[in-house]
């Protein structure tokens, strides 16, 4: 659990050692799980902004088209709280949007028009355990009033969603990274990605523009397959576990769209491990997938308590 933790960086490491108390929050920058992943697997709150919502400002850059700012919490209020004081243009990155956050912790969420990627919980390729706790939760989102309606992704294309992150991080993060690995690489502790960045620098200026071309019909797909709702719901993806294949799939592409999710613990597994959700919401539809999963979070108390090892 603490290599699969740390697996997207270190934040998921610092987390796991601190998530008793995980005092003060952390705001990682995600390309590909760093918010999502060490949050689901440690059993905390992590919230994934849209794309354009946070300044990445002062943070370390990977991908410019994939990285956002977002914070990790004890709970969804405090994640909401956080991204309050964050959001917003700051005049050093360009790609922010100024867009409210109109949030509402007292939202009527019977009024919101809510799905669940049903594909996804119904080959989830889990155990009994975790199997249970998803079942549990949509039952418990539908006793809050919540009318839950199927919904399904885009159509995969003929290039994987893996691949065109592939292309995508190390087209950009080949650009980012150039000097660390080119004028100081005896001070990189992993040897053995240095010989890999430098071998992907070799990524044709090809395949990177069809990478985009086909990122943009991806978005423009997503918007349509989520017309009808404001949010939904999806198993959490256990990617450095056993893969749930669709929400892996969800997980991947909601990243290369720029849709927020925001992840929180829902029980845990045989072996005691926290198991998690996701709530997925519209651009900038922060407020509303904050507003639902919070109402969730409130009428459960998974996100008070802790791993028996932990107590």
């Amino acid at each position: 659990m603490l290599e699969a933790a740390g697996y997207r960086g270190e934040f998921g490491l610092s987390l796991f050692k601190r998530r008793p108390r995980l005092k003060p929050p952390e705001q990682p920058e995600p390309s590909g799980g760093s918010i999502v992943e060490p949050s689901g697997i440690c059993g905390v709150t992590g919230l994934r902004p849209t794309f354009g919502r946070v300044s990445r400002h002062g943070f370390m850059t990977l991908s410019w088209s994939l990285d956002k700012i977002g914070p990790m919490c004890r709970s969804v209020e405090d994640c909401a709280l956080v991204l309050n004081a964050i959001q917003g243009p700051d005049d050093h990155d360009l790609s922010v949007v100024d867009v409210p956050f109109n949030w509402d912790a007292k939202l009527d969420i019977r009024k919101l028009r809510v799905g669940y990627l049903k594909a996804a919980f119904s080959n989830t390729q889990q155990t009994p355990a975790v199997d249970a706790n998803d079942r549990a939760a949509l039952e418990k989102l539908r006793s809050l009033g919540v009318n839950l309606v199927e919904v399904s992704l885009p159509p995969e294309p003929a290039l994987s969603v893996s691949a065109l992150i592939t292309a995508i991080i190390y087209g950009e993060g080949n650009a980012a990274l150039k000097d660390p690995v080119e004028m100081r690489p005896e001070r990189l502790v992993r040897q053995d990605r240095v010989v890999r960045q430098n071998a992907l620098r070799l990524l044709p200026a090809v395949d990177y523009l069809n990478a985009s071309r086909i990122r943009t019909q991806l978005m423009q797909q997503m918007a349509r397959a989520i017309s009808e709702i404001d949010v939904y719901v999806v198993p959490f993806d256990y990617s450095d576990y056993t893969p749930n294949p669709v929400a892996t799939l969800n997980t991947s592409l909601t990243n290369l769209t720029g849709h927020p999710c925001v992840v929180l613990p829902h029980g845990f597994n045989e072996k005691g491990d926290p198991t998690s959700l996701t709530f997925i919401g519209k651009l900038f539809g922060e407020a509303q997938m904050l507003a639902l999963a919070r109402a969730y979070q409130q009428a459960t108390d998974w996100h008070l308590k802790h791993p028996k090892d932990f107590s």
